[in-house]
């Protein structure tokens, strides 16, 4: 029975079926020296990895032999150096499609939070700050005929506009080409940039990290927005500058944030937690026990394919 090692722990259902038919193998990476963690995947032939381990080019290049695949519990990879993986001769796989809907919810949540103030509404209540309800107090604001500016029409991207629409919100996208399935939901396909920025009253991030991308949403991009707008982020946390989105946040020029990455984490900018009108959540996105079963399930399909006999 082959060896397949893992970096971070996964739901029990997930490791019974990969146990099935594969030797598992306890692999921390993150935080631990690299001789550590390399003597844990001695003789291992595949690498299960989650968001936040670093296979960077130097871990790499140090990989037994023996390791064929690289297998990422997640739909992204910036985590993963592919290019360094292929030169070795090391196949990457990702989970893509089966995150997209829980995704989607999670984004729909926090546009849903940050124009109706939830957050700070709920902390006022867990304060003892409420007296009862008052016409001038607690305000948020109609989704209905808001415009909504999708950053990277992809599959969760499209999911999102579609939960969207169904609240009202008209429908704007920004990519690098015209999308069928966004234009098929009646979004408008503004691709210049500024045009974008200055036009949508909530931007919702869907973008993938890239050096073309890190830190899109920046003291620029911020400033070409309308002032009021309202930011979500469930994709990557670096594509946001924080510094520059907490300074707009605390002058009001950005309404309210919804954010569930973050660049660095599990740790982030403490400017945050201070900010009003932000809701923050720990990277929840895909995190439904039928989704995170589904991403193991094509993690296992991905290890069969690339270790059968």
């Amino acid at each position: 029975m082959k060896i397949v090692a893992y970096t971070a722990e996964m739901p029990e259902s997930v490791c019974n079926l990969i146990g099935s038919s594969f030797k598992m193998r306890r692999a921390p990476l993150r935080g631990r020296p690299l001789d550590e963690f390399l003597t844990a995947v001695e003789s291992a032939a595949a690498l299960i990895v989650a968001p936040g381990d670093p296979v960077d080019a130097t871990c790499i290049a140090a990989l037994p032999e023996t390791i064929q695949l690289i297998a990422s519990y997640s739909v992204g990879l910036d985590h993963v150096d592919a290019g360094a993986a292929r030169r070795r001769g090391i196949a990457v796989s990702n989970t893509p499609d089966v995150l997209t809907e829980a995704t989607a919810d999670i984004a729909m949540l926090l546009i849903l939070s940050a124009l109706r103030g939830v957050s700070d509404a709920e902390r006022m209540l867990r304060a003892g700050e409420w007296k009862g309800w008052a016409p001038d107090r607690i305000f948020g604001s109609d989704l209905s005929g808001r415009l909504l500016g999708i950053a990277g029409p992809g599959r969760i991207g499209a999911a999102t506009a579609k939960r969207a629409s169904a609240f009202g919100m008209r429908l704007a996208y920004w990519g690098r080409k015209e999308s069928d399935v966004m234009n098929a939901l009646g979004a408008e396909p503004l691709l210049d940039l500024d045009v974008f920025l200055g036009a949508i009253d909530v931007m919702s991030l869907h973008l993938p990290s890239t050096e073309q991308t890190r830190q899109f949403l920046n003291q620029g991009t911020i400033s070409a927005m309308r002032k009021g707008a309202v930011v979500v982020n469930t994709a990557r946390g670096d594509l946001i500058d924080d510094d520059a989105l907490v300074a707009a946040l605390h002058e009001g020029r950005i309404a309210g944030a919804g954010l569930d990455v973050f660049a660095g984490e599990p740790a982030l900018h403490k400017g945050y937690l201070s900010a009003p009108n932000v809701t923050l959540l720990p990277h929840i996105g895909s995190a439904t026990s039928e989704t995170r079963l589904a991403m193991g399930r094509s993690v296992f399909d991905s290890l069969k394919h690339h270790l059968a006999e």
